[in-house]
């Protein structure tokens, strides 16, 4: 995620640090030089039609209309998975309080909230697709290996749980709370899953960049008459405008990745770590800090 302050007018200019410009300049650039050759037909030999400008316009307010539609169904898919981690440092804050007030053993409740801090990072790198991630490997090395280590975390903090309620250590009202918090984990676990298991359809994006193409190859036989040479620039700028607009969607439909845009996983679990480390009687370590802007 990006962290910066409203951009000053040398930022508009120049900041490429969450910006589209690097993933955008290469199509751009193509649709410019296909706009100039297009130009330099028409001023040299005079062979491109006459087109109302007309059509081309209700065309550009159709794709308008449907970048917004895109963009709106990606933002929403981002706002749910940040909801979603809200709701999972929440959740890991209460139960730690709540272990204080069930969990007499010392021991015990440490070995609960290590579970649970082993389950945020093996669960971020899940969603991250990160095989080997060093945070989670140093939370719970001896789960790597399983089918599905955020589980496996949840399922060894429920058995030890099960343990101490069967031996007494913890009361039937305690174990009824603490198993409500693990339900509130494993259904925004569940809802991350859905999120990055069930991206935009792809016929979503095969019709945006085709159509975007077909606008801007268009576009130079409606403005050649109107802008003469100016027509390549006029071009350029407004593929920037739609091929931008799609490649923020595309970003922003994928909140757990590791793109500028994404969901700063790492710093959430940071957090985590900060929030419980009192209950674990240890030092807390120092919240993660953008580098570059950057927060990840």
């Amino acid at each position: 995620m990006i962290l910066r302050d409203k951009p000053s007018p040398l930022d508009l200019a120049f900041a490429l640090k969450g910006s589209i410009v690097p993933a955008v300049v290469r199509p751009v650039a193509v649709v410019a030089v296909a706009a100039t050759l297009l130009t330099g037909l028409g001023l040299r030999f005079e062979v491109l039609p006459v087109v109302d400008p007309v059509a081309v316009t209700v065309f550009g307010l159709a794709l308008s209309l449907f970048l917004g539609f895109r963009n709106n169904a990606a933002y929403e898919r981002w706002w749910e998975a940040r909801k979603l981690w809200g709701g999972l440092l929440a959740d890991l804050r209460m139960l730690a309080r709540e272990a204080e007030l069930f969990i007499a053993d010392p021991v015990l409740r440490a070995a609960v909230l290590r579970d649970a801090l082993a389950f945020a990072h093996l669960h971020r790198a899940r969603l991250r697709e990160i095989a080997a991630d060093p945070e989670a490997l140093r939370h719970a090395p001896d789960l790597a290996g399983t089918p599905n280590p955020p589980c496996a975390a949840l399922d060894r903090l429920t058995a030890r749980l099960a343990a101490a309620h069967r031996d007494g250590g913890l009361d039937g009202f305690g174990a009824r709370a603490l198993s409500q918090r693990l339900a509130a984990i494993t259904l925004a676990q569940a809802g991350n899953e859905r999120i990055a298991g069930t991206p935009l359809p792809f016929v979503y994006s095969l019709l945006i960049y085709r159509t975007i193409y077909i606008y801007c190859l268009l576009l130079p036989v409606a403005l050649f008459a109107a802008a003469g040479w100016l027509t390549p620039v006029i071009v350029a700028i407004v593929a920037y405008v739609f091929l931008g607009l799609a490649e923020v969607s595309e970003e922003m439909s994928h909140p757990f990745g590791t793109a500028p845009n994404a969901l700063p996983l790492d710093a959430i679990c940071r957090a985590m770590e900060i929030s419980l480390a009192p209950h674990l009687g240890e030092a807390a370590p120092e919240p993660l800090a953008p580098v570059e802007y950057l927060l990840s």
